[in-house]
């Protein structure tokens, strides 16, 4: 496993990253734990979680994905062996919320009472990257095209919400700082605020990318090389379209886009074109499709961590596997005309 800089934070985290958000709904605690030591054993030190998961979030199973992480860390005693990372909410108002009066915002008070639930949950005093799961503002997020600015009228400033954070650094609860489905504007204004008020510098983008996604490389990848704040690639299977199991109308059983028709994000006829042409590309080099799309995110120089998931072990085993596959250029140069023939299908 290759081990790569967290940022400027001095960590270094593997090129792969455990995602956990099936854990709590797909995945039951055993599972769960035994995900975690499987990969652990294949050199993965790297796990994410967020107070919202398991995904699909639901008032019942908020936070079990946090909780299911503190079993295993109370069971194993392994917290020095491993580099954990959560998220806070960013404004929504979905069926949960922190205070059911008021709608999950980045405030100092609830990025506060956010994180001391986290850390209930997960059993330990710190994490090591505390994450902004998506802007207070109205932005582009989650595929949204076409952009209409329509600030909201009492829109939290990213140096609060960055100051809170600050707090949290001092504190010893949270270690580093990064952020997620940021925008470059975004990405800016965080790195502005840290270098005009001496507050921590974020360490981290938390973006989709795959390879029927690739809008990261239009307005991110320089700040990412530039600024040395990598990419933490999710959604690098496309939610496992790119494995090709949905080609055609297929809908396996107990398969996330079987189970939830609101997670569509990927399932565009121009997404499906584009994954037929990967998938046939994938087999023609004698690769699984699901390696070979893993280990093209994993091999771009702005991404510092590849995030990958499953619900079964033997899914897990093939995209652990997908690190130590190096792509040959003749393979690269076919998966740029893809693109070029069907460039971000699946924004």
């Amino acid at each position: 496993m290759e081990y790569r800089p967290l940022g400027q934070t001095g960590l270094k985290v593997s090129a792969l990253c455990l995602g956990t958000m099936t854990f709590g709904d797909q995945n039951s605690e055993a599972h769960a734990h035994e995900q975690i030591d499987r990969a652990l054993a294949a050199g993965i030190n790297f796990l994410d979680a967020a107070e919202m998961y398991p995904v699909p979030p639901k008032a019942d199973t908020q936070g079990r994905t946090e909780q299911y992480i503190g079993s295993w860390l109370a069971r194993s005693g392994r917290r020095d062996d491993i580099i954990l990372a959560s998220k806070v909410t960013g404004r929504s108002q979905m069926e949960w919320t922190r205070d059911p009066a008021e709608p999950t915002r980045l405030s100092r008070a609830q990025i506060h009472q956010a994180v001391d639930a986290s850390l209930r949950r997960l059993q330990t005093d710190y994490l090591d990257l505390y994450q902004v799961h998506w802007p207070d503002r109205k932005t582009n997020t989650f595929g949204a095209l076409g952009y209409t600015h329509q600030p909201h009228d009492d829109e939290i400033d990213i140096a609060e919400t960055l100051s809170a954070l600050g707090e949290l650094v001092t504190a010893g609860k949270v270690r580093h700082v990064g952020v997620s489905n940021e925008t470059p504007w975004g990405v800016m204004q965080y790195l502005r605020a840290a270098e005009q008020h001496g507050l921590p510098r974020i360490a981290s983008i938390q973006n989709p990318y795959s390879l029927i996604n690739r809008s990261f490389e239009v307005g991110l990848a320089e700040f990412a090389e530039r600024e040395q704040v990598g990419l933490l690639a999710y959604s690098p299977m496309a939610f496992g379209v790119l494995s090709g199991k949905y080609l055609g109308g297929q809908q396996p059983e107990g398969a996330r886009l079987t189970l939830w028709k609101r997670f569509d994000r990927y399932s565009k006829p121009e997404a499906e074109v584009a994954t037929r042409a990967y998938v046939e590309l994938a087999q023609e080099f004698g690769l699984s499709p699901a390696q070979m799309a893993l280990a093209f995110v994993t091999s771009r120089s702005f991404v510092t961590s590849n995030i990958i998931g499953a619900t079964t072990l033997e899914q897990l085993d093939e995209n652990m596997a997908s690190a130590d596959i190096r792509l040959p250029e003749a393979l690269l140069e076919r998966i740029d005309a893809i693109h070029q023939q069907q460039p971000n299908p699946a924004p």
